[in-house]
């Protein structure tokens, strides 16, 4: 059976919006490694593997806005969906103080070997997603963890993420949830615009309506936390879109 390196749910939903997930899982295929990076269990726990809560999140974010979503099934440590293909930190061999062992001795060939498997078909099926609709919005989830080593820690509790060359949504989406009571970061915490990134291939390339919005992993840890979100996120993106006019 040929191998696909992403899930996709409610394919015909009728919403303009399309919600991804790069980061969804730690899964390692077999034919890395033997399905090992190198690293301990509790490291592939841990946010450097995948985006922890995010997956639950937008399935139930998805079903909220009678979206289709799209999920990655591999880990961001095989190699990153949400970098460009000549980025530097698209096999990374150190995330967070912990060295990745299968990544430091791979060569090109491996690099080119993961893109083909992995990496491009993802975006392949993203992009023909994104193209169904004529008028298609995209968001984003990640999430992020409360602190990283040595760092202090993040107070926020959702971060909103957009790139100068697009800021149609992601200052009302920022205000929207602050008045909604939320600690929220404006490209933080980390900066919006990433040349090469699946934002700025899928939305800012074709002209796009989109934003990325993260969420402190600690708050959709648990099944219960992510439909805590999703219902509170949901309404608050359809009201941005529809009191942009786009």
């Amino acid at each position: 059976m040929t191998e696909r390196p992403f899930r996709i749910l409610g394919e015909d939903r009728p919403s303009r919006w399309l919600i991804t997930c790069d980061h969804a899982t730690n899964r390692v295929p077999d034919w890395v490694g033997g399905g090992s990076l190198g690293i301990a269990p509790d490291d592939m726990a841990r946010h450097i593997a995948y985006d922890v809560g995010a997956a639950g999140l937008t399935e139930r974010l998805a079903e909220r806005l009678d979206a289709p979503a799209i999920l990655s099934d591999f880990s961001r440590l095989v190699i990153d969906p949400n970098r460009g293909e000549d980025d530097p930190t698209l096999l990374m061999r150190l995330y967070d103080g912990t060295v990745i062992p299968t990544n430091r001795d791979a060569d090109a060939a491996e690099r080119v070997r993961r893109l083909d498997r992995l990496h491009r078909p993802y975006h392949a099926a993203l992009e023909a997603l994104a193209a169904r609709h004529a008028a298609r919005c995209i968001c984003a989830i990640h999430s992020f963890t409360p602190q990283l080593r040595g760092r202090p820690p993040r107070p926020w509790q959702v971060g909103v993420l957009y790139s100068h060359a697009d800021a149609r949504l992601g200052p009302a989406m920022v205000a929207a949830c602050r008045e909604a009571g939320w600690i929220t970061g404006e490209n933080q915490p980390y900066d919006g615009h990433l040349e090469g990134d699946s934002i700025d291939r899928h939305a800012l390339r074709h002209g796009r309506p989109n934003m990325l919005i993260e969420v402190r992993n600690d708050l959709i840890a648990t099944a219960e936390g992510q439909q805590l979100w999703a219902d509170r996120l949901a309404p608050v993106i359809a009201q941005v879109l529809d009191q942009s006019g786009l």
